[in-house]
This record gives C-alpha cells, structure tokens and sequence, in this order.
C-alpha cells in the first residue's frame, strides 16, 4: 500500500526526517511512535503532500506520489486528521462533512452561475456521503447539531468522518485518541479496527501505548528523525533500543 525509500526533510540545517525507508500493508494497522519531535507529524505531512521531501520516493500503490500536491495525494486515496481537531465550530455536524466529498466532484464556477444539474447531483452525493460517513463513525444522531455543541471524543469521530467521506484507501491518524478518557480511547480503537475490517489502510501516530500493542500489526519508531525500529508489537517492547530511546529503561523508571 505504502512504501517510502530514503524519505529525508531538511527544515534549513535541521534534518525532521532523515533517511527514512518503511513500506505498510493494506489492510492493517499500522503505528508510528517515538518521543515528542521525533519528527513522526513531519513524517505524515510528507506522505500527505503538504510538504515536499529534500529527498527519497512516496509511492502509493506504485504510483510515485513523492512531489504531488495534497489534493492530488488525497484523489488519489490518502485520507488525514490532525493534532488538532479544527471545525467549523458554527455550522453543524453534517454541514462540516459535506466538505469532505468535494474532491471527488467536478463543478465549476459556470455550473453554480447556472445551477447545472450536475452541481445538484453532486450536492446530494456530498450529502449521501456525509451521511454515510456519520452512520460509520456512529453519529448520525448529532448530525444537526452545531460543532461547539458536541464532544470531544464526538469532534475526535467527526474527523475520523470526515476523512472518510473523501473516499479514501489509506487513512493517517495524527494522534486521535489524544484529550479523551480511557473508556472513549477503547471506542475509538474499535473504530479503526472497524475500518480495516471495511477494507482500509489505516496508519497512525499515537502516544497511549496500551492501545498501540493491543492494535496494531506493525510499528515503526522514530527518534531525532531517525528510524529505530520497526515490527510487531512485542517485537517493539522486547527492543532495548526502543526501551531506552521511548519507553524508559528500568534504571530511568527507578530514578
């Protein structure tokens, strides 16, 4: 689904990702991890077109994606949230999601001059999609309720939405069980499950490690910019480069 080959950024003489090679499964699961700055949101701006590699190749499904635009990427099935879950705070759920399936429309200036019968139709098919989307992220009982007024594990699952109303193949995850409870973490990991077992790719960046070990098939760590390690779970704790590096080695534990 994803293999990346020497990927490196250089943000002036600092290197945020360096020399960075990995490849991810379809249909898996798939954690980036590794201690704050370690460069793992670069990692995922470069993947998802918003900024463009010093050097190394991104191909997706074969297909070299590495100097493409982001809207280009996302066509092409890269679907994304973010640290931060921004939304139109007033406007409601559904009007929020609509957003998402514009990519995949084709009307111009002149269709919405004349209210063509194709702007109608693709109106109706963001709004299908919207809802379609909601009903997966079960929340299509808040659809007319306005951003402010709901959750925030409800935003955390309305993002999830709205990346998949842009029909994605892959989905990158930028911390999405951050600012929520132990018991909404556990929702939101039965969420992603749920969308690899509906035939996704999903890839994402997280701090809470119990949910990690307990989800995903691969892991690949990252420090100073660097790749540390990559594998399964218990391949990752059992690493004492990844125990000094991450987790805490037990002298760091008893200090």
């Amino acid at each position: 689904m994803l293999k990346i080959e020497r990927l490196t950024k250089m943000f002036g003489g600092l290197a945020a990702v360096h020399d960075v090679s990995v490849e991810f499964e379809a249909n898996k699961i798939n954690a980036i991890i590794g201690p704050n700055g370690a460069g793992k949101s670069t990692f995922f701006n470069l993947v998802s077109g918003m900024h463009p590699p010093s050097s190394g190749r991104i191909l997706l499904d074969g297909v070299d994606v590495t100097r493409m635009p982001c809207d280009q990427v996302a066509r092409l099935g890269v679907g994304r949230t973010f640290q931060t879950t921004n939304l139109f705070e007033q406007a409601t759920v559904l009007d929020n999601l609509i957003v998402g399936h514009r990519l995949r429309t084709r009307s111009g200036l002149w269709d919405v001059l004349v209210n063509s019968r194709r702007l109608r139709a693709e109106e109706q098919a963001c709004r299908d999609k919207a809802r379609q989307a909601l009903d997966f992220v079960g929340l299509s009982h808040v659809e007319h309720r306005y951003i402010a007024d709901i959750t925030q594990e409800e935003r955390k699952r309305v993002a999830f939405a709205l990346a998949l109303a842009t029909e994605p193949k892959l989905v990158l995850l930028d911390e999405p069980a951050a600012g929520v409870n132990p018991e909404e973490t556990e929702g939101l990991a039965a969420l992603m499950k749920k969308m690899v077992a509906n035939g996704l790719t999903v890839c994402l960046i997280e701090h809470k490690m119990d949910m990690i070990m307990g989800m995903a098939d691969k892991i690949m760590v990252l420090d100073h910019g660097e790749k540390i390690a990559e594998g399964t779970p218990e391949q990752i704790k059992c690493n004492p480069v990844v125990i000094e590096a991450y987790l805490g080695s037990d002298e760091d534990a008893a200090a």
